[in-house]
């Protein structure tokens, strides 16, 4: 497995890392319609070519497996590929975010609690909520910081 920073956002790596993002959200967002999804879908490139920082971890054959975008030691998005969720792969995602880019602070949907236990888990506390998302569809919004940077 190896974990680096994309430089050359290519047509071909965002389809791919928006194909990840679809089947992560179906699989983990059970609180959004498929109609919502495919709002938001249309969105998702233009985060991904725009994002500062855009870190992939690929499998032993070259497949990307998982991603995150980071900005200003914010961690914006952290996807999996659902077939490889519980690998270890969004941990190892996340503390090379911590320590390369001194993530630590984050924001997740509330209705996605294997989320918030991941996050929990590895050391951000809640510190905000807030009823609906950025876009002010009621989907309650977690805002974590790391533990220590309270």
């Amino acid at each position: 497995m190896k974990v680096y920073k994309v430089i050359d956002r290519t047509d071909l790596i965002v389809g791919n890392l928006v194909d990840i993002w679809e089947k992560s959200v179906k699989s983990t967002h059970k609180f959004l319609s498929l109609n919502e999804i495919n709002m938001i879908k249309k969105y998702v490139p233009h985060a991904i070519e725009q994002v500062e920082s855009l870190i992939v971890c690929e499998n032993d054959e070259g497949e990307i497996i998982g991603f995150m975008g980071i900005e200003n030691k914010r961690l914006e998005m952290l996807f999996l590929n659902p077939k490889n969720i519980g690998q270890g792969i969004g941990r190892r995602l996340l503390e090379y975010g911590i320590k390369n880019y001194a993530v630590n602070e984050l924001t997740v949907n509330e209705q996605n609690p294997k989320a918030v236990e991941f996050y929990e888990h590895m050391g951000f506390k809640t510190y905000k909520r807030t009823e609906n998302d950025e876009q002010g569809n009621p989907y309650p919004i977690l805002y974590m910081k790391l533990d220590g940077h309270l």
